[in-house]
């Protein structure tokens, strides 16, 4: 049978990066596989989880290019995909193992068990629950329910070790005295994280588990419930810790942690896929840059190194910049676009309408930005009042190491003006002004550092030529004549 995984994502924040990756891998094994990706929806801690957030996740996962074949939007065989739809089946499932001697009523308080918690820290013991309702007699059992005691349902954890083979991690051992009784239905009726998984997972057919390695620890809970089940449970793969680069977890102090920081700062979803895949994987032993198919292509869990994988913000930049050179210009403006929006530069009505100016806007700058939400910022100068163009100092300072600046900067508009206005391209412009200039004998900081300052107000940016391009005649004479008063007084 081919492969049935799963991602599983609680409803109670926007999707965490190390949730996405996870996502990903999934995904990606599932393909390659000829399998199944199924999305699943944790949503039982009701006072935390909200449809906000799920639509958070799922337009996320959509973000990156990732489809399910089952989910709580598209159906499937195995539905419904939301926990908080399949409670009638957690608590036949929990019955069945009270009744099978599985599972048993626990009675004791919340009161008693804080109290037993803080006796079994002074002593310097783990806290645990000491099994004192394990073998109570069914006659005892039901004079407590009849006198109104409502009980939890305990997981009875056998004696022995279990072994958990993890196609990451190995073979891992834990030893069952040292896994608690655990709570697998609280007094309420509301079944708790680890029960709720298994009879999903059992259910759903899930065949293979790829997640990250902080849920070890619950997989021997896990194992156990699927052999009192009478399941085999399914592949296990935990996944590295993303660590910043402290080496601690990653947390808001060494990088964002939520999926939507990255979209809303203007990251590619490529270059996020292509980040994301290079923890705690690779391609090769030289590939950085490489598309969603080759991971599909090319991924197994097996090949996963176990260990943290480093979280390097510079990189994941750097890839960023890379990724949006590569797009083709129409591409790289349709996603610029909204970010010009948000700052306010344009309305999507005057983008459209004017089109072309602005692919040409989007091409002057798209070998300095890194991402999307940078371009706004270096556009800024093209939307300023002609008459208020803010100079930075160093602009100015250089535009006046040469006192030839302002009769040049005349002599130079005199002799553009009709140029422009006959409509010269920005390269047939360039040529021409380079012959210009060497028959003056004028050497280019007189003319361009001026002219940089007048046009853009700073000392770096866009290719002047592209600037004056964009410009047009009008606004190039009202700037630079505003330039000469300005700068040379």
């Amino acid at each position: 049978m081919p492969p049935r995984l799963r991602f599983a994502p609680s409803p109670t924040g926007h999707l965490h990066i190390g949730g996405a990756r996870t996502a990903l891998f999934n995904w990606a094994y599932a393909r390659r596989t000829g399998g199944t990706f199924v999305l699943r929806i944790e949503d039982t801690d009701r006072e935390r989880s909200s449809e906000a957030y799920e639509r958070s996740i799922l337009e996320g996962l959509h973000w990156l290019g990732i489809q399910w074949d089952e989910g709580p939007d598209v159906g499937g065989p195995f539905g419904p995909y939301r926990q908080t739809e399949r409670f009638d089946r957690y608590h036949a499932a929990a019955a069945r193992l009270v009744r099978e001697g599985q599972a048993y009523e626990c009675f004791c308080s919340s009161a008693r068990l804080e109290s037993l918690r803080e006796e079994q820290s002074r002593a310097g013991l783990t806290p645990a629950y000491d099994r004192r309702c394990r073998d109570l007699s069914p006659a005892e059992r039901a004079g407590r329910r009849a006198a109104g005691e409502a009980p939890v349902i305990r997981f009875r954890v056998p004696e022995g070790e279990t072994r958990v083979l993890d196609s990451i991690a190995g073979e891992v051992v834990f030893r069952n005295a040292e896994i608690d009784d655990w709570v697998m239905v609280r007094s309420e009726g509301s079944p708790t994280y680890n029960f709720c998984v298994v009879c999903d997972d059992a259910s759903m057919e899930i065949s293979h588990v790829l997640r990250g390695e902080e849920h070890l620890t619950n997989t021997p809970k896990q194992v156990l419930l699927f052999q009192a089940l009478g399941l085999v449970p399914p592949e296990y793969a935990h996944l590295p810790l993303m660590l910043g680069k402290d080496k601690k977890k990653l947390s808001k102090r060494t990088g964002d942690t939520s999926l939507q920081d990255y979209r809303d700062k203007g990251y590619p979803p490529e270059a996020v896929c292509n980040f994301l895949s290079l923890q705690g994987w690779a391609l090769d032993d030289k590939t950085t840059l490489f598309a969603l198919d080759e991971l599909v292509k090319h991924f197994d869990p097996r090949e996963v190194r176990p260990g943290g994988s480093i979280f390097d913000p510079e990189k994941f930049l750097w890839m960023a910049g890379e990724y949006i050179r590569r797009e083709s210009l129409e591409h790289l403006a349709s996603r610029c676009a909204p970010f010009v929006v948000r700052a306010g530069l344009m309305t999507t009505a005057e983008i459209e309408a004017r089109r072309d100016w602005f692919h040409r806007a989007v091409a002057s700058e798209r070998e300095r930005i890194r991402l999307y939400s940078e371009l706004p910022e270096r556009l800024a100068y093209l939307f300023v009042d002609d008459e208020n163009v803010a100079y930075q100092e160093k602009a100015v300072e250089n535009a006046r190491k040469n006192p030839e600046g302002a009769p040049v900067l005349s002599e130079f508009l005199a002799w553009v003006a009709p140029k422009l206005q006959s409509g010269a391209a920005a390269g047939e412009l360039r040529a021409a002004t380079r012959v210009w200039m060497g028959e003056r004998g004028i050497a280019m900081p007189v003319l361009f550092q001026p002219l940089r300052c007048a046009l853009m107000g700073g000392t770096g940016g866009a290719d002047l030529f592209d600037v004056i391009d964009l410009l047009g005649p009008e606004r190039i004479r009202r700037r630079i004549e505003r330039a000469r008063a300005r700068l040379f007084g």
